[in-house]
């Protein structure tokens, strides 16, 4: 596997000075952007809570999502701010905040969530995450991630808890039938590392092996109803970054390509009785992962010897 290394250039003191300064002005903004989001929607959460019936629910999204939606764009607008520089980012034109997506992406750092969030910032509805049921618990972003009707899933389940999450799961899914959405699963399930990679002797050069738990989930759900789905490829080909590198400004290049895949018709219905629905679903997403895997190689070979176009 190769990922590139971490980003550990030489820097002179007047760099490190200014990476710092626009580290600290990027915290001050993040952390002002979370407090006065949430500050919105925990009263709403709380509504949410003590008073579930639809109309009420339906009420208290239509408030939150324009706020959430608010959130993404002042994430976009710090990170523009401390790294100026355009990032290479293809087919995202024509795109609509009125249509339903499935979007699958390759997963190597945090930094991700917000490169997805700049990517699709204004281009489609609100971003909706498969989370970790253990990240309910962080504050401020715990309850809001809840508010906002994310699914939350524990990694590994057994028993009464696993089939809890499951029906916790399905139940939000359910809920985004309601109004365009756009659903997201980093489909390896968990950063790529070297040690991941080597542990799993997976067959790709640059990727973990991809599994169908959250597709599988939300097409479930929703097969029927979604448009397409967006097949996201994230290079960084300074190598992968820390969230330290991204508040610092020193992500100098990013490169996305978002291809628009019809989702299969025998993958969009999914019955008790269809056995052989996950063995379809896993051949038709290690179709996508040999694309990715072989794009993501051209796409690194292109920018180091200097023949890249965005």
């Amino acid at each position: 596997m190769t990922d590139g290394g971490r980003l550990r250039p030489t820097r002179t003191m007047f760099q490190t000075l200014i990476s710092f300064f626009k580290a600290v002005v990027a915290t001050t903004l993040l952390i002002a952007n979370i407090v006065v989001v949430f500050a919105i929607i925990f009263p709403l959460g709380v509504v949410k809570l003590i008073l579930p019936f639809p109309l009420a629910r339906k009420i208290c999204n239509n408030l939150i999502n324009p706020v959430a939606n608010t959130w993404v764009h002042g994430n976009s607008g710090w990170m523009k701010l401390v790294q100026p520089k355009p990032w290479h980012v293809s087919g995202v034109e024509g795109l609509s905040r009125k249509g339903w997506y499935l979007i699958g992406s390759n997963h190597q750092s945090w930094v991700d969530i917000l490169v997805l969030q700049r990517t699709f910032d204004g281009q489609v509805p609100l971003l909706k995450f498969f989370i970790k049921k253990e990240l309910i618990f962080v504050p401020l972003m715990g309850l809001a991630w809840w508010a906002l009707d994310f699914p939350f899933m524990r990694r590994k389940g057994n028993g009464n808890s696993a089939a809890k999450d499951l029906a916790a799961a399905r139940k939000a899914c359910e809920i985004f039938r309601l109004n365009p959405t756009s659903v997201i699963s980093f489909m390896e399930g968990t950063r790529v590392t070297p040690e991941k990679h080597a542990q799993q002797k997976s067959p790709y050069k640059h990727l973990l092996k991809p599994k169908t738990g959250g597709i599988a989930m939300a097409l479930e759900t929703m097969g029927e109803q979604f448009d397409c789905l967006l097949d996201v490829t994230i290079v960084y080909p300074h190598g992968v970054p820390t969230f330290g590198d991204l508040l610092s400004g020193r992500v100098e290049d990013v490169i996305v390509r978002v291809h628009r895949r019809a989702i299969p018709d025998d993958l969009k219905v999914v019955t008790d009785a269809d056995k052989d629905y996950r063995h379809r679903l896993q051949n038709w997403m290690n179709e996508l992962w040999v694309a990715k895997d072989a794009e993501i190689t051209e796409l690194q070979a292109q920018f180091k010897q200097g023949k890249f176009k965005s």
